[in-house]
């Protein structure tokens, strides 16, 4: 399958709270230990604000604002887009589960880093690295997404940009 007609059909797979909670559990059963908090966090700052993968990817420390309640997003690592409107800086609260994950995550983080995210090899995680993450952890809990014609995808279905949709989702049937 090329590329574009690849990133079509997962453009159109999301994920129910429950599935979303079944990720962030799956990080607890797989990988390095030092690793699993780092994961969940990543899936559940991903879920909540909606993040693109290359956003989260260059996100710093101090970027958090307020006890890790606020996130802020400078324009230059916002996605630019494709005409001269560049987006302005932006500050976004998160839920209160994100904020008390990322207090912990920071309290317990095994690498000093400037970025939010290290890796194991260098100073910050990659975007195929998150992607590595969710799929596997996708597979682990066994997240089978829901499809736009109403079917169900495979945990392969489920990316970083799948949780971003998810979100939407929510915002969109929240009582």
């Amino acid at each position: 399958m090329s590329e574009t007609a690849n990133s079509q059909v997962r453009a159109k797979v999301w994920l129910r709270p429950d599935q979303v909670d079944d990720l962030r559990t799956a990080c607890y059963q797989t990988g390095a230990e030092y690793l699993q908090q780092r994961n969940e966090a990543i899936i559940a700052l991903l879920y909540d604000t909606g993040l693109r993968v290359g956003e989260l990817v260059a996100l710093d420390v101090d970027y958090l604002r307020d006890g890790a309640s606020k996130l802020y997003l400078p324009s230059h690592i916002q996605k630019d887009y494709p005409n001269e409107n560049t987006p302005l800086p932006k500050t976004l609260g998160l839920a209160s589960d994100t904020t008390r994950l990322l207090r912990s995550y920071l309290t317990n983080r095994w690498k000093a880093s400037a970025a939010l995210f290290p890796s194991r090899s260098s100073g910050r995680i990659s975007t195929q690295g998150v992607r590595d993450l969710v799929h596997k952890a996708a597979e682990v809990a066994e997240v089978r997404p829901l499809k736009i014609d109403g079917s169900r995808g495979d945990a392969s279905d489920v990316t970083p940009h799948a949780l971003r949709h998810s979100l939407a989702w929510r915002m969109m049937n929240s009582e």
